[in-house]
């Protein structure tokens, strides 16, 4: 073919030459184009560069008459977009061709008969270019296109071939939510229902468009109030149920699952969900669901029509007389505002109120793959608002907030200091630092009582034939219920160094499987503990005690479906009423009777002992029972610790409990975690221990509507329901279950109290009252340190010029985990090793194990009697209030005016929502660097000593996690003792460590929940690593911290604001963010730590993790929120 000679097409019109090259296209054929394809490039290139130049000289095109000149270009247009994909799209939008085509629709639609082929062309290259053009859908409106195409479907409804591409653009039109309420006023909805019709093979994808353009259309509250208003919403119900019956081979899911989404942004609206309920949508939605359950490729159906089921099933308010706690405690001190005061004026009856508010009704984060997580995303959207960036703040300063004559009284606690020992006779073993005498040591056994050592509570009980049999009977506080066994007391062994190391860590045979644990001596001690429901019985946990399985218990693995399951049982209680016995079992709210009576088919409940919390048990099904937790004393939420006792079981038979007020928008039992039984039949035959327990365990946003009395004023807040299954092994078993490993405040007293009969002469303990709580319990503080060699000048200038410790622990009482870290540390301290005496040696230690008595004794899970959490008051504590905090605070601004602050403090806390150990520090250098502060990090000096104890932790603690630690100041944590230590009192190495209460997903555990055996060894560790510390800041300090400096730049150990969750989505979603090593020195330390803190299998030592092993990813950027 020749080539076409554009010299002889000058004198030829546009229009002509366009003609011209669409007449050699076409007479070239499919072979010709392969045999010279440089030829029909060219001829498409002068074509292209024809349409380009018309479009620069005023666009002519737009306006010729020649229909069929348009035609052909529109054709070849979408076929070099098409052959192009979307490279070449986009560099058509980019030249401004929708913006063309959008005239020409313009223009074709004002002939009085607008050419059908021409708009079906147009509306197919716009559907197809579209997508790509952002702003495609203002330039619609903008041009009046909007109503052009809505106008041709109206007229040509019948037209299928034409109606296709125009409902296709009117898809990608609707997007824009402004176009999408303009459609809706031009009877947009009321068109789309004429289209979508019954099931049918010869229209499916006319339908399905139609389908997909509805669902854009209905984004919007408007349309959606338009749709219910029509009375649609039982049509989409009747539409979709038709295609479901009548598409049994399932080749029309996106139909179903389009007509879905019309229902779920329906019911985003009050209104919607109002009709969809009346339209018995929720009996639909089940039985078609339950249908397809069988079918795994039909599960995005059954998910969204669970969302959609969920979210119109009714408000419901939790079945309490109040959501206040079920005890009272009168404050005579009130502050004149605050939640307390709120609580405290709110008249009897309105402090439970469904809302009704729309608030959060349009955000499509109800579903299962986003997380639900509100509060989360708030927190992503605020997390450098909360980042500290007063720089004046952030420096830290030592206040002196009170003057020394205020302060002097505090001189007591620290007698250590100025306790010249004269008298005492150092070469003796029967001298002590305590006025008692050290006898020689005998270990009491812990052998398990038989079963008659605990006899008959009353002879009421006796009658009782459905009580458990005499020796599961609950423990009371009198003589009969604690009688001695058979020469118990004769059973000792005298063997007090091997005593002091393997109570620590080591877990041996049943003789010695508790040598801290006295059964008597807890009775003794609970009879001392105040608490506000006056308490008269011992739970058997707390009584025989916890002994740690050799074995270490894996996460479960979550089972795909479970959550649907349980939500699908959710919704049968409101389809299938008469289903549900809905009988209450136990209820703390009836005082003279919580057990209500029991007729053999029910469990029996319990939880009126120390630190237990379970209000309210209903039996929903058979085997199925709602649990209500009980709000923290002077509040109205706080729910999350749970321990309660469970009887009359049935053998064999899987029982289902479901906890529905937890408050927290996502929890560690999604990733893993499982609750904790003790079987009393297994401690008496010896085998006294927590076990994990459940399955099928889910948490899942339920139909209980928090009121915004109790959320801060927030509305449209959700409790949570955290269901876990299980069976029992033994008939006549009395079994209790908790959050986790229960440590009571008699529990500590009775430790104290052993530590104090097991220690050497060599070791310093005094044993203070610190301060009385408000519930009138006496707050212990400890000062363990090594005695002085003698009572000569030199020694004792040693003694008193050792570096202080200051550690505290448990001021949230559900975060139990933190006292078991601190048994850990204090049976390291106490203990007979050479670590321990060293670390002694180079330490005075003060130690407060529990600044939260009262919460702890009366089941609270974050406050104490206040109504308030504690470790928010440490700014400006109130003495009354919060005495503990307040004497706390006291001591540590003594040490500042006596130049003596401590070297270290760590709070010891528990978190709920990530895995392993880690710590928060502060920081001002790295708060900067996460902060929009203008000042230049480099112009900061600072010492980078705060990092070297988690660094060494991390090396040596197999829990511990350096990646999950952060050193960034927060506005929401100036008040914790983290901050205000660092910032008040000046202490650099101010810690809070975090430790979790599921597992690890990192280092030797991984893969493993935590146990006690862990934490204890944690707690030891944590010793070990203040010894290595006292090594790297004594002769080489300052080499060591350029070390330390130099080893931290090189490593990629995240420096930044590290408040994430960590866990990965799962297949189903989820309802709901160094230095240098001495080897001379350091090298045999970690060795010795591991044998001194062997909570491992016999002989197992844990290896020191290297700087690589340490340098893991970062968390997810899941924000959550800091247990402080």
């Amino acid at each position: 073919m020749n080539k076409p000679k554009m010299a002889s097409e000058k004198g030829v019109p546009s229009n002509s030459r366009v003609q011209i090259l669409l007449t050699q296209l076409e007479k070239m054929t499919g072979d010709s184009m392969v045999r010279d394809p440089e030829m029909a490039r060219q001829i498409t290139s002068k074509l292209l560069h024809l349409i380009q130049t018309q479009g620069k000289r005023s666009r002519k095109i737009n306006t010729t008459r020649d229909i069929q000149t348009i035609l052909n270009i529109l054709c070849i247009l979408s076929e070099l977009l098409t052959l192009g994909k979307g490279r070449r799209v986009g560099v058509f939008v980019s030249k401004g061709g929708t913006a063309v085509l959008l005239r020409i629709l313009i223009n074709a639609n004002k002939e009085f008969h607008p050419n059908e082929e021409l708009m079906l062309h147009l509306h197919s290259l716009l559907a197809k270019v579209g997508p790509k053009d952002r702003k495609l859908g203002v330039k619609a409106r903008l041009t009046g296109a909007l109503h052009v195409t809505i106008n041709l479907i109206k007229k040509n409804l019948q037209n299928v071939k034409l109606v296709l591409p125009c409902l296709q653009v009117l898809r990608v039109y609707s997007a824009n939510l402004v176009n999408a309420i303009a459609l809706g006023k031009s009877g947009a909805i009321d068109m789309m229902f004429k289209i979508v019709a019954p099931y049918s093979k010869k229209n499916a994808s006319l339908i399905k468009v139609a389908v997909d353009a509805l669902v854009a259309l209905l984004k919007s509250k408007t349309n959606a109030r338009r749709t219910v208003e029509g009375g649609y919403v039982p049509t989409l119900l009747a539409l979709y149920l038709d295609w479901h019956r009548n598409d049994t081979w399932h080749r029309h899911t996106v139909i179903r699952k389009g007509l879905l989404g019309c229902l779920r942004n329906v019911t985003n609206i009050k209104l919607g969900r109002r009709a969809f309920t009346k339209a018995d949508g929720m009996r639909i939605l089940y039985n078609s669901s339950t249908e397809c359950l069988s079918v795994r490729t039909l599960d995005p159906l059954v998910n969204a029509s669970s969302l959609i089921m969920r979210k119109c099933f009714p408000k419901n308010r939790l079945p309490l007389p109040t959501i206040k706690s079920a005890f009272h405690y009168q404050l005579e001190h009130v502050l004149a505002s605050g939640p307390v005061a709120q609580l405290y004026s709110q008249p009897p009856g309105v402090d439970d109120v469904v809302d009704e508010s729309d608030d959060n009704e349009d955000t499509e984060a109800d579903t299962e793959n986003d997380t639900e997580n509100e509060e989360d995303e708030k927190d992503c959207r605020s997390l450098n608002d909360d980042i500290e960036k007063d720089i004046n703040k952030l420096n830290p300063q030592k206040i002196p907030s009170r003057p020394y004559e205020e302060l002097k009284v505090y001189e007591k606690f620290f007698m250590e200091l100025s306790q010249d020992f004269q008298g005492f006779n150092f070469g003796s073993s029967t001298t002590s630092s305590s006025a008692q005498s050290a006898q020689p040591i005998v270990v009491p056994t812990a052998q398990v009582p038989s079963p008659n050592h605990v006899t008959a509570r009353s002879t009421e009980d006796v009658c009782d034939s459905s009580a458990p049999t005499p020796a599961l009977r609950p423990l009371q506080l009198d003589a009969s219920d604690f009688a001695k066994g058979p020469n118990k007391n004769e059973e000792a062994h005298n063997q007090p160094d091997e005593v002091g190391e393997g109570a620590v860590l080591e877990v041996p045979d049943t003789a010695q499987l508790l040598p801290l644990h006295d059964l008597d001596l807890y009775v003794e001690m609970v009879k001392g503990t105040k608490s506000v429901p006056s308490y008269t019985e011992v739970a058997y946990p707390d009584y025989f005690g916890h002994v740690a399985p050799t074995y270490r218990e894996p996460l479960l693995e979550r089972l795909y479906g479970v959550q649907r399951s349980k939500i699908f049982q959710d919704i049968e209680r409101l389809i299938h009423p008469n289903d549900i016995m809905d009988k209450v079992v136990y209820d703390l709210d009836i005082p003279s009777c919580p057990v209500i009576g029991s007729d053999g088919e029910s469990l029996r409940f319990n939880s009126q002992f120390e630190s237990g919390n379970l209000r309210k048990a209903i039996q929903i099904r058979k085997y199925e029972y709602d649990l209500i937790l009980n709000s923290d004393i002077n509040s109205n939420h706080h729910h999350q610790w749970f321990y309660f006792e469970v009887s009359g079981m049935r053998v064999g038979t899987t029982y289902r409990f479901n906890i529905i007020n937890c408050e927290k928008s996502n929890s560690q039992f999604n990733y893993g975690m499982q609750p904790l039984m003790y079987s009393v039949q297994e401690a008496i035959s010896g085998r006294p221990c927590w076990v994990r327990t459940g399955t099928d365990i889910c948490y899942y946003k339920n139909h209980f509507a928090r009121s915004s009395i109790a959320t801060g004023g927030q509305k449209g807040k959700s409790y949570y329901t955290m269901s876990f299954s299980t069976a029992f092994s033994h008939k006549d078993d009395v079994c209790y279950f908790s959050y986790h490993y229960p440590y009571t405040y008699s529990s500590l007293k009775m430790h104290l109290s052993k530590l104090e009969a097991l220690r050497a002469p060599e070791i310093y303990l005094r044993e203070d009252v610190l301060c009385e709580t408000l519930g009138g319990n006496s707050c212990p503080l400890l000062t363990v340190t090594a005695m002085p060699e003698s009572n000569s000048s030199d020694h004792i200038c040693q003694f008193r010029n050792r570096p202080l410790i200051f550690l505290s622990a448990r001021v949230h009482p559900g975060e139990t985990n933190a006292s078991w870290v601190m048994k850990g540390t204090l049976e390291f301290l106490m203990g007979p090793s050479l670590l321990a005496a060293t670390l002694r040696e180079s330490y005075i230690f003060k130690i407060v194990p529990m600044l939260n008595p009262d919460g702890v004794i009366n089941g609270n899970h974050r406050c104490s009697l206040s109504g308030e959490d504690l470790n928010r008051q440490w700014q400006n504590p109130n003495p009354e209030l919060h005495p503990t905090i307040y004497h706390t605070k006291s001591l540590l601004q003594y040490l500042a005016h006596t130049q003596r602050a401590p070297l270290v403090f760590c709070d010891y806390h528990g978190h709920s929502r990530k895995k392993n150990v880690f710590m928060y520090g502060c920081s001002l250098k790295e708060t900067i660097w996460q902060s929009n502060i203008s000042t230049a990090s480099n112009d900061i000096e600072e010492d980078l000593a705060y990092r070297a104890l988690p660094k060494i932790l991390s090396q040596i603690a197999p829990a511990f996690s350096m990646a999950s630690c952060s050193f960034v100041v927060e506005r929401s944590k100036e008040s914790t003792a983290r901050v205000v230590v660092w910032r008040e009192i000046g202490v650099q190495r101010s810690y809070t460590m975090e430790s979790t209460v599921c597992g690890c997903d990192q280092g030797k555990y991984k893969g493993f929940q935590i146990g006690t055996r862990e934490l204890e060894e944690m707690g030891a560790q944590f010793c070990v690593a203040l010894l290595r510390l006292k090594r790297m800041t004594g002769i080489h300090s300052h080499q060591h911290l350029l070390d330390l400096e130099s080893d931290l730049i090189g490593t990629h150990c995240p420096t930044t604001y590290v408040m994430d969750e960590d866990e990965p989505s799962f297949l189903e979603a989820v309802d709901y963010s160094a230095e240098s090593n001495d080897e001379d020195t350091e090298v045999d330390l970690g060795a010795a730590a591991a044998a001194a803190s062997a909570t491992t299998d016999t002989g197992e030592v844990p290896e020191l993790l290297s700087d690589s092993e340490n340098n893991r990813d970062a968390w997810k950027s899941e924000p959550v929120t800091s247990s402080q």
